[in-house]
């Protein structure tokens, strides 16, 4: 008699963790790059390392608002020292004169610490007395002065390829001066839905209709993971119409994504039209939402079948197309990140398929970790991605979860917030 666990394995069905291994494998990073200006920058990805020609800072500079002075002129065996007010040195106006024995220079920050100077005592430890300038000793010698070459010298690398420039790397580009940068080429997607059954929204439905809400999902998705998305519309259940769709996608993008005609049904041409114009695998992964998933290449551009079900599409396209995208445009991989969070709900599971439950991450009054489920769970359900802000993770084999156990949680990242 078959052991209960084995039939619940259903080895036939690939592990999801195993299939983005095997899937990766069959991508390729482009090779293409183009040069934007640092305006345009925003969101694409490095394609070379990148160094800095200057010292940052470039000069020693002021931490705070205050007064500089030579820290040999103090009276250590005094809690304060007056000095002789001399100049000042303001950000893009920096003190001309001398250093003098004795003196100190207002100083603003961000501005030059003049040459001879080397300590700054913020304004709010000063007595000022007309040019009478009263310092509480600072700590120590240096303070509150920002060293040239203290964040990193001239020849030092500063952003390496393969990262994805956020508001604080053109930041960073900036400080060093860069005007252009060398990014990736943008991907271009061309997806579209199968379905006799879908409409467009705005228009009525019939029995047995209903409206193609994937198309618009999979649009935000392919938006948030900053490429080129191409919509090509809702394709009826005709082989022919389906094959002329597959045909035009392949030739203006690097990627063909579709929802839906990855089942078995007898409407569902999608490997029969793929097998007879590319290549094409079809995979039954141990993953829930979404265990029919199909891969393959058309011409040149690599194809992704997501399942028609709404989350199911959701799921299978933020945990396997969104690592193949992510190849595809050389983004350096980083594992996500995950967490430990205390169930605030029952959670019901079959043993057989690792499930990405939808759920909401809080911390309570202690500031410890809760998370519960968005309510129902069925694949067709997308008000339960909408309400969610994270995926709660349950291994291959287990198997019901009462309230109180601890799980592991994956905040969702940008794609998905």
């Amino acid at each position: 008699m078959p052991n209960n666990q084995d039939l619940c394995a259903q080895p036939k069905l690939m592990h999801p963790d195993q299939a983005i291994e095997q899937l990766l494998a069959q991508v390729d990073a482009t090779q293409d790059t183009e040069l934007v200006t640092l305006s345009n920058a925003i969101d694409r990805v490095l394609a070379e390392d990148l160094a800095s020609s200057i010292d940052l800072p470039p000069f020693d500079n002021s931490a705070m608002d205050g007064f500089a002075f030579r820290y040999v002129d103090l009276d250590l065996s005094q809690d304060k020292t007056t000095l002789t007010l001399i100049g000042s040195s303001f950000a893009g106006h920096p003190f001309k004169g001398k250093e003098q024995p004795n003196s100190c220079i207002r100083i603003m920050t961000g501005a030059p610490v003049p040459a001879g100077y080397d300590t700054v005592q913020m304004q709010e430890e000063t007595q000022v007395d007309g040019d009478s300038i009263t310092i509480v000793h600072p700590k120590k010698l240096g303070a509150n002065v920002r060293g040239r070459g203290e964040e990193l010298l001239a020849g030092t690398k500063v952003l390496h390829r393969g990262i994805t420039i956020r508001a604080a790397e053109m930041g960073v580009l900036a400080t060093i001066g860069i005007s252009q940068v060398r990014v990736t080429r943008k991907l271009k997607v061309a997806f579209f839905s199968t379905g006799d059954e879908l409409r467009p929204i705005g228009s009525e439905l019939s029995p047995g209709q209903i409206y193609d809400s994937n198309r618009y999902s999979i649009q935000g998705l392919l938006s948030k993971s900053h490429v080129e998305w191409i919509d090509l519309g809702v394709i009826n259940d005709d082989k022919e119409a389906i094959r002329g769709a597959f045909k035009e996608a392949a030739t203006i993008a690097d990627m063909v994504l579709t929802s839906g005609g990855v089942s078995v049904g007898d409407a569902d041409y999608t490997k029969q039209i793929l097998s007879e114009e590319g290549q094409i695998t079809f995979w039954k992964l141990a993953i829930k939402p979404g265990k029919p998933f199909a891969f393959g290449k058309i011409g040149n551009a690599i194809f992704c079948g997501l399942p028609g079900n709404p989350v199911s599409s959701m799921v299978t396209y933020y945990k396997l197309v969104l690592p193949i995208l992510n190849k595809m445009q050389g983004i350096t991989p980083k594992a996500p990140l995950l967490c430990q969070a205390t169930l605030q709900t029952d959670i019901r599971k079959h043993p057989g398929r690792v499930e990405y439950q939808r759920g909401i991450l809080s911390r309570n009054a202690s500031g410890e970790l809760e998370v519960s489920i968005t309510g129902g769970q069925g694949s067709g359900m997308l008000t339960s991605m909408s309400l969610a802000n994270c995926f709660v993770i349950l291994e291959q084999f287990q198997g019901d979860l009462a309230k109180g156990n601890t799980v592991t949680v994956e905040p969702f990242n940008s794609v998905l917030c």
